[in-house]
Parts: C-alpha cells; structure tokens; sequence
C-alpha cells in the first residue's frame, strides 16, 4: 500500500534543496508551497518570471496537484494560457510519480522559449506598425474607393445640404423684399429729397472758383478784323 504521505515528505525536502531561494511553504494541512521560476537572461538582460502554487491532493502522485499562476512579469496572456495548458499535459503524464520537479523544469523551459522571443514579438510588432502606418499614409492620398452604397450616402447628404443652402437663400431674398422701399415710399418717408437736388446744385455754384487770368490773356490774342471777310455782313441796330 502506497504512503502518500511520505512521499509527499520526501519530495518537500528534495525540492527545498533544489530551489532554496525560491521555494515557499504556504501552509502543511493540505501541504500547500510556491516555487518562484525565472527564465534565463535574454538578449537585452530581459526576463520573464511567474510563480507557481501547488497543492498536494489527498493521494499525490496517485492524483494530480493542485496548480496555478499566482504571480507573473512579462508575461502576455497568451503565455499564461499556454503555461497552464503544459502543466496539465505533464501533470498527466507522470501520474503515479512524484512529478513537482518535472512540471517546474517543463515551465523553465518554455519561460526559456519565450525570452528568446520577445525580440522576434517586437520585430513583429514594429513591422505591423509601420505596415499599419504605411495603410493609413496610403489612405490619405488615394482616399476611400468609391461604392455604391458609400456614393448614394454621399449624394443624399450633399442634396439635404444643397437643400437647406437654397432655403436660406429664398428666405433672404424674401426677407429683403419686403424691407425695400419703393420710390414713393422714399419720397414719402424722407421729404428732404424734393430740394436735396436743388440744394446740391447751390452748394455746388457757390463753390466754384473761377480763374480771371484766363480772361486777361484773352486781350493778348490778335484776332483778324471781320470786315475783311466778303461774307462779313454786320448788322446795325437802329436805336430808337
């Protein structure tokens, strides 16, 4: 008959040897314990890190433990699902044994695999980005593809547009209209304009400067004596 209980025991102290910085107890009854696992460095330093919680089931290893991801850095989701998903693979393929160094190792490794490519995620990442940026510069310049659907929905906005434009636009005009005077209305309105021309053309004679010099020089000039002229015929006036 199997004693799971000294089984427990014996791998409880194999594994606080084997991770002496990194493996914590939690709690004896059921025997809970974290063992903290960080990847290598990567090609900048860089890391991942999560920390794994087990717990032993009644009849372990004749049963799976109890696991899950308590903590993690640098980590995306995409990597905690996978780390669980390889935790339950192992799990059952060493049921029957003492298997907490084997899942720890198997988790080791992949935080490993995942270091190694967090250069190839961001290369990725920057050429989607410049891919995305070079989408939306293409955009600018060609513009959205003319459709149907997206031209009807043009048209018919463009037509409410022009709508409105034409309805201000008679308002105005309508409004306009009935603010205009007749000529009648003006007369009627301002009486001042029946002399506002006579007084223009007053104000306009006085004003006018007349240069005399003009008519000095008028002495200066030789005019030719009419009687010369055969068809000279001058006409007297008889005074009374």
């Amino acid at each position: 008959m199997t004693d799971y209980g000294e089984e427990q025991r014996n791998e409880l102290e194999a594994l606080e040897a084997i991770y002496p910085d990194s493996f914590t107890v939690l709690s004896e009854n059921p025997t809970s314990f974290t063992i903290t696992v960080t990847s290598e460095a990567g090609e900048n330093d860089e890391t991942v890190q999560t920390t794994l919680k087990f717990t032993y089931s009644e009849k372990y290893p004749d049963e799976v433990p109890l696991y899950e991801l308590l903590a993690h850095e640098n980590l995306e989701n995409n990597d905690i699902a996978d780390l669980l998903k390889l935790l339950q693979e192992q799990a059952e393929e060493n049921l029957g044994m003492v298997m907490i160094f084997t899942l720890v190792s198997a988790v080791q490794e992949r935080l490993n695999e995942i270091v190694d490519l967090i250069k190839t995620r961001r290369e990725a990442e920057k050429k989607q980005k410049e891919k995305e940026a070079e989408e939306a510069e293409k955009q600018c310049f060609h513009g959205t593809p003319v459709t149907i659907e997206n031209f009807l929905r043009w048209k018919a906005t463009f037509d409410l547009e022009l709508l409105e434009i034409k309805r201000k636009k008679m308002k105005e005009e309508e409004q306009c209209g009935k603010n205009k005077l007749t000529g009648k209305q003006l007369f009627e309105t301002d009486h001042n304009l029946d002399t506002s021309d006579i007084q223009f053309l007053e104000d306009a004679g006085n004003n006018v400067e007349v240069d005399e010099s003009l008519f000095q020089e008028m002495d200066d000039l030789e005019l030719e004596d009419d009687e010369d002229d055969p068809d000279y015929n001058p006409v007297h006036l008889d005074s009374d």
